[in-house]
């Protein structure tokens, strides 16, 4: 497995424990701020990490995934401006379904037959 790629999974599974923690946190506070701020910043660099990262392809190029985190920095970009008029809602959404979409980009990962199934399990 190649360093970047190591370094996507150590920042996505950093991504996932604290936005784990933020989502059950009470919002609005300052503590919220700030960890949602270093949340957006690992799902950032997750995100462009994955521009580099060609091993499901076998350094064919883009794949499906590449569309995934160009969503995800539009999702990002869309919760911080929706915050910053004060729409909370749609804030939240998108927030929300940043999140979710790591939780499900990790589980697919983990798939049988995928290169961190076979790490973790095989």
């Amino acid at each position: 497995m190649q360093p970047l790629t190591i370094l996507h999974i150590a920042l996505a599974l950093a991504a996932l424990a604290l936005g784990s923690a933020v989502l059950v946190r009470r919002k609005g506070t300052p503590s919220h701020k700030m960890l949602g701020r270093i949340w957006a910043s690992l799902m950032a660099a997750v995100a462009l990490s994955s521009f580099w990262i060609f091993e499901i392809r076998h350094g064919v190029g883009p794949s499906f995934v590449h569309l995934l985190s160009v969503w995800t920095l539009i999702s990002l970009a869309c919760a911080i401006y929706f915050i910053r008029r004060g729409n909370v809602r749609a804030h939240k959404g998108f927030m929300i379904g940043t999140f979710v979409g790591l939780a499900g980009a990790g589980a697919g990962a983990l798939a049988p037959g995928r290169a961190l199934y076979r790490l973790f399990f095989a």
